[in-house]
């Protein structure tokens, strides 16, 4: 390999040995934050598995509304469809009444033989399929002219609605009757399109009628898919049902269904268009109800889909998402409590183990290790705080000989007893005890002047000897300790191991001059000595 690629080779193994351990270094952080607040990892799994769920469900929630929002715009144009045909059909029926209109308002059109006066008023559009027939009525309400031939041409029509009105209004156009039974076609359901024939002078001369066949909605309607329980209807402003899929119960005398005092009907009919969600009054279904007035009649159109039917689908979906949502969060949430649970027992151990690491099995102290530890972070809280350190190194009289007089089991409850006095001496949280070896403790007062520590050792001398631990090798007949102390105020380039070696200087200075006292070392002030 040329000299300049084996460069590179190694340049980018290094530049990818420092990423790596980089990313190590990252991710072991991660690990110790976990080991120290165990819990954690519990706390972020829960708030991200409820995160997932609440997104999940957001997004369903959001399918609901998507869904109800595409049933609404298919209802939409079913409506605007159903609109179109009947306005189309109605507008070809008014183009024809007005022919006739015309026509019998000229009176031209009177001196015309019967049969060619027919053939001039009814054009082709009248004999559309649903057209039932096409008329003309005098003042009196009697057919004197017809696109086909009737037994019933002398019959009176002037009690129907549309006769009636025609005849009390001039200004009322084209008008479209309620339903009614045909007389003229044996009972058929039908619907009458009509204008008003006024003679020269301006009087009422009779009226010009187109009948719809009511099954002509029947039809229409029969054409549209609205679901399983959804409905589509033909209705009149004053809420009289021309048509509704599916169908309505017939009512006593087959008398026209009205809706009149439905909340839904009352939503509708005095609005050009829209879109609501109601209960049916008449069968209890709540329906997605989009309607539209039909362009120039009094006709409303309206489509309505089941809501169930509607959101059929999307339940269906929701089920399996959100079951599945539900299984995998609460799964996710049980694990992260499991690994946090486990993390959590792990610290515990790990803290006893430390705990058991650092602390005297006889006296329940902390051992030497542990003084190391707790001294050194003392040292350097101090010598941040510019404040004093003092250390007092004890040892307990004459021990030896105690144990060969009374034996090692005696010496050591003697040593329990000497290491519970000195840890109920003392009163802060931050002082340290600890058991340096054999009869020797040390003791750590962060914080306490050179007179603070003379005073404590002595103190704690006088406590000792209150416990009149028998010794009969001691020259007062019971246990007594020899105290060294030391003082300090930490500097940087000092050392805390400068401090014990002080004080134990301190404590051999006590035993030298007899024992059962406290000697304070003057000789380490700055923490540099």
């Amino acid at each position: 390999m040329p000299r300049s690629l084996k460069s590179v080779h190694k340049t980018g193994r290094a530049v990818g040995l420092r990423l790596f351990r980089r990313n190590s270094n990252a991710w072991v952080r991660v690990a110790d934050v976990f080991s120290r607040f165990p819990l954690l990892a519990g706390v972020i799994g829960t708030a991200m598995a409820l995160s997932m769920g609440v997104l999940s469900f957001a997004a369903l929630w959001q399918g609901r509304a998507q869904a109800l929002q595409n049933a609404h715009e298919a209802s939409a144009n079913l409506v605007a469809t159903l609109s179109a045909d009947i306005s189309r059909n109605v507008e070809s029926s008014d183009l024809s009444l007005r022919t006739i209109v015309s026509g019998m308002e000229n009176p031209a059109t009177a001196k015309l033989a019967p049969g060619l006066r027919s053939l001039f008023l009814f054009d082709g559009a009248t004999a559309a399929s649903y057209i039932g027939g096409a008329f003309v009525m005098n003042a009196q309400g009697r057919i004197v002219a017809a696109r086909d031939r009737s037994q019933h041409a002398t019959d009176s029509f002037s009690d129907r609605d549309y006769f009636t009105t025609h005849a009390q209004r001039a200004d009322v156009g084209l008008y479209i009757s309620g339903p009614y039974e045909s007389r003229l076609r044996g009972g058929k359901p039908s619907l009458a399109l009509s204008r008003r024939i006024n003679a020269p002078d301006g009087s009422f001369a009779g009226v010009a009628v187109i009948a719809l066949n009511r099954s002509y909605f029947d039809s229409l309607l029969s054409r549209v898919n609205v679901g399983r329980a959804g409905s589509v209807f033909i209705v009149q402003r004053d809420g009289v049902m021309l048509a509704r899929k599916p169908p309505l119960q017939a009512t006593a005398g087959n008398t026209p269904r009205t809706i009149s005092l439905s909340p839904a009907f009352a939503a509708m009919k005095d609005q050009p268009s829209g879109s609501y969600i109601s209960v049916s009054a008449l069968d209890g279904v709540r329906r997605l109800f989009t309607f539209t007035r039909v362009p120039g009649t009094n006709l409303i159109a309206g489509v309505a889909p089941a809501e169930d039917d509607v959101l059929q689908g999307w339940r269906h979906r929701s089920k399996i998402i959100g079951g599945l949502t539900l299984m995998f969060g609460g799964g996710f949430i049980a694990m992260s409590w499991l690994l946090a649970i486990s993390l959590r027992s792990r610290a515990i151990a790990l803290e006893k183990l430390q705990r058991l690491a650092g602390t005297d099995s006889l006296t329940g102290l902390s051992n030497r290790r542990a003084l190391d530890r707790r001294l050194g972070e003392e040292w350097r809280r101090a010598r941040r705080a510019a404040q004093p350190l003092s250390a007092l190194f004890i040892d307990v009289d004459h021990f030896k000989l105690y144990n060969d007089t009374y034996g090692h089991a005696m010496g050591d409850d003697a040593l329990v007893a000497v290491a519970d006095c000195i840890q109920h001496s003392i009163k802060r949280p931050s002082d340290i005890v600890a058991r340096y070896g054999g009869e020797e403790f040390v003791l750590v007062l962060p914080g306490a002047t050179a007179a603070s520590a003379v005073t404590f050792a002595d103190r704690l001398r006088l406590k000792i000897e209150s416990l009149a631990i028998p010794n009969s090798a001691s020259p007062k007949g019971f246990l007594t300790i020899s105290i060294g102390s030391a003082t300090t105020i930490p500097r940087h380039g000092g050392d805390a191991l400068k401090l014990l070696n002080s004080a134990d200087a301190a404590l051999y200075r006590a035993k030298r001059s007899g024992r059962n006292t406290a000697v304070h070392e003057d000789s380490m002030v700055d923490g540099s000595a």
